[in-house]
């Protein structure tokens, strides 16, 4: 549950709640983006209105409210990032993000769509928690090295090498990332990889994919579900072959939708009764990674 605002003896909300309730929505696109739990994040969110609270009551001299609340909001995802890598290293098979329909996520958390994708916080998960939250306050929000600097008490120097490595392994620099395609070319490959899955065409959805494109699924110990990533297009069409199998032997028609998580088309894929995120991952205009979300308690915030 989210804190009230306080108020002053006029019965208005005090600097503190103010700040927080104009900031809420930034604080928790900052989150998300370490954290890759829409839940934690919007928990982090109510945590940092508490602090915020707290520190208005203590006295403290709060110069800018935006930039306390930003720094402590980056400083307590840190801190659960830390204590979160650790369970997910025991987790049932390869951890994905938890996805959330596009149309649920406020302006502010969409923010330009930078690192926001389901692969970008997929591939964020083998960065250190400061690289993370450098490259997320630069990228997504347009911070520089000088603001970023006292934010985890590092040089700013410190901080730009945080950045450029993380862009690295992350292939975001401009040597690395090649052209994106466009929003339409995505939906054509989308649509055909539909057709292609729905029709049972091994050659249509194998053209499709590149050679050495991987595919990962989540079921999170719920739902049964690949817990080695499957690479290779032979391999990965056998894993859609055996589910269109089960489907048939159930006497049941996959539904398959195409809709819009994280700011970019993604598949919803019910059969025998299981629903599927299924978000893609482009090189060029052909598909490199696949990332299938079964896990039941990470799809209440999709279609």
């Amino acid at each position: 549950m989210q804190p009230q605002p306080s108020a002053d003896r006029a019965g208005t909300a005090s600097p503190a709640a103010r700040a927080w309730a104009g900031e809420r929505d930034r604080l928790v696109g900052i989150a998300y983006r370490m954290l890759g739990d829409y839940g934690a994040a919007e928990d982090v969110a109510s945590e940092v209105a508490l602090d915020a609270l707290a520190a208005e009551r203590a006295g403290s001299a709060i110069r800018s409210w935006p930039a306390w609340l930003t720094t402590t909001c980056v400083r307590r995802s840190i801190d659960r990032l830390r204590h979160v890598q650790s369970l997910r290293e025991d987790y049932p098979g390869p951890w994905l993000p938890e996805p959330v329909a596009t149309s649920r996520l406020p302006d502010d958390v969409v923010a330009g769509r930078e690192l926001l994708s389901i692969a970008m916080l997929h591939l964020a998960e083998q960065l250190g928690p400061d690289a993370r939250a450098a490259i997320v306050l630069h990228r997504a929000f347009g911070m520089t090295a000088v603001e970023i600097a006292p934010i985890l008490d590092r040089t700013p120097a410190a901080v730009r090498q945080l950045v450029s490595r993380a862009e690295r392994r992350l292939h975001l620099t401009d040597a690395g990332a090649g052209p994106r395609p466009s929003s339409a070319s995505v939906a054509v490959a989308i649509r055909e990889l539909v057709d292609g899955i729905e029709s049972g065409d091994v050659d249509r959805v194998a053209r499709l994919l590149t050679d050495d494109a991987v595919l990962w699924s989540d079921g999170g110990g719920i739902v049964k579900s690949a817990v080695n990533p499957i690479f290779g297009p032979a391999r990965i069409l056998r894993f859609f072959g055996g589910i269109m199998a089960k489907s048939a032997l159930d006497g049941e028609s996959p539904r398959i939708a195409v809709i819009e998580v994280n700011g970019e088309s993604a598949l919803s894929m019910t059969v025998s009764g299981v629903t599927d995120v299924i978000a893609v991952e482009f090189a060029g205009d052909r598909i490199r990674g696949i990332r299938r979300i079964s896990n039941p308690r990470k799809l209440t915030r999709v279609p």
